[in-house]
């Protein structure tokens, strides 16, 4: 049998091997997607839980804080002589009932409940804004999964075409024909060693990756291997052709940028209700005093009394002054806290939509040049070996360099549905999974 068969059969086992081994993978083994991936993820977060507690929270104190104080109620005895402790003895004395009730300054009660409302209004921005968080790193992470997992499908598919080109090599040095050296078996074996240790290291990276998503999924849903196929994170927008004032539009919609505005809006009705403490709270009371008949059995009157009470808040320069400046200095700060937010924002928008051009080109030039490219120098040096016109050690060289393209290939194309899913958050406002609970 010639060289050249036995290299053609060598490949084409290789190849029927692969492809049984990884059909067969497919059809009896549950995978994982990453659709399922980022359902279960967003179903078990507790972060989001908290938040509804947090909103359920705020808005029973909201509802108490538009409540008037409790009515005092008072009874007791009044001018009691200490000679005879006799009720009887004295016209003064007498069984007192009292009540008061105070009223709050001005629109103070109102305004308490406005402002507490609106706390808890942000709380739903700020799940629309973990969501879209959490959905962006459970795609990094799987994505990050798959890439380890299929770079691993490549080099278990190559190595055995390494294992089986071997030990031809080794026939043809030990019956002493051909060009065979010892050298080239001696490289062969070196590289396919180096195609170990890669395995280990990406077994490693696959592990690490799925440990990340521990957080949201359980053990027994991440020792299923992930699926072949998977919808490919689509961009929400065109981000390379956003111009400034539709990015800066985009991304003031963000559910952490409203967040802010509604923080900012419950402390401008702080302001509004700190302004409340210049006006005078009033109070009102009510007595009614029972006395017994005297000594000489006379009757006497029992007594009612009414007042109003009023404090003057005269003296504000420490007090009401202060709690005013307070107030509007917080909300100056949050203002402030949303120019770096969006500036935050803006830059790390940039730099993925930067990289996500570069990654584009490089996508382009290994599909249409490269790949093609380090296939023809793999055929070619493969022909030549078989037709005693070329060194072994220049078919494995070919070889591992048209592997290495090829996960680079599988690198670039991971890499730029990884910055897709991370640009997809800074447009989370268009996220119909993100924002399904604000527009429910």
């Amino acid at each position: 049998m010639t060289r050249t068969v036995i290299f053609k059969a060598v490949l084409l086992s290789a190849t029927l091997f692969g492809a049984v081994f990884n059909s067969d993978a497919i059809a009896k083994v549950p995978t994982l997607n990453l659709t399922d991936a980022i359902n279960m993820a967003l179903n078990n977060e507790p972060w989001l839980s908290a938040s509804e507690q947090k909103q359920a929270a705020a808005t029973a104190q909201s509802i108490a804080a538009g409540t008037l104080p409790d009515p005092v109620l008072s009874i007791g005895l009044q001018s009691v002589p200490v000679d005879g402790f006799a009720f009887d003895q004295e016209n003064m004395t007498q069984l007192k009932l009292g009540i008061s009730q105070s009223f709050s300054r001005g629109n103070s009660l109102a305004l308490s409940q406005h402002a507490i409302k609106e706390e808890a209004l942000e709380q739903p921005w700020l799940r629309a804004q973990r969501k879209a968080q959490v959905k962006a790193r459970v795609m990094e992470l799987w994505l990050n999964a798959y890439r380890a997992q299929q770079s691993i499908a490549l080099i278990e598919q190559d190595k055995a075409l390494f294992t089986q080109l071997i030990e031809v090599t080794e026939a043809s040095y030990s019956s002493s024909l051909g060009k065979t050296r010892q050298q080239d078996i001696i490289r062969a074996q070196l590289e396919l060693t180096r195609l170990e240790d890669k395995l280990i290291i990406l077994a490693q990276q696959l592990d690490a990756a799925k440990q990340g998503l521990v957080q949201w999924l359980p053990h027994s849903i991440l020792s299923q291997p992930l699926s072949q196929a998977f919808a490919a994170p689509a961009p929400l927008a065109q981000f390379n052709s956003l111009d400034l004032d539709e990015l800066i539009k985009l991304l003031m919609a963000h559910p952490s940028m409203v967040a802010i505005d509604q923080r900012i809006a419950a402390k401008r009705t702080q302001v509004s209700l700190a302004k409340q403490s210049y006006k005078p709270q009033l109070g009102v009371n009510m007595g009614y005093g029972y006395r017994a008949d005297n000594q000489f059995g006379e009757s006497r009157a029992d007594l009612l009394s009414v007042g109003v009470s009023i404090d003057l808040p005269l003296f504000t320069d420490n007090r009401q002054d202060q709690q005013v400046k307070a107030a509007i200095a917080t909300v100056e700060a949050i203002k402030t806290d949303k120019r770096v937010a969006l500036q935050n924002l803006k830059g790390e928008y940039f730099k993925e939509v930067s990289q996500l051009e570069r990654i584009k080109q490089r996508h382009t030039l290994y599909q249409n040049t490269l790949l093609p490219q380090m296939s023809q120098q793999a055929q070619a040096t493969l022909n030549a070996y078989t037709r005693d016109d070329g060194d072994f050690s220049d078919v494995m060289r070919a070889r591992i360099s048209e592997l290495n393209a090829k996960i680079d290939a599988l690198n670039i194309q991971i890499d730029k549905h990884i910055i897709i899913a991370r640009l997809n958050y800074y447009a989370a406002s268009l996220d119909s999974l993100v924002m399904a609970e604000l527009r429910g």
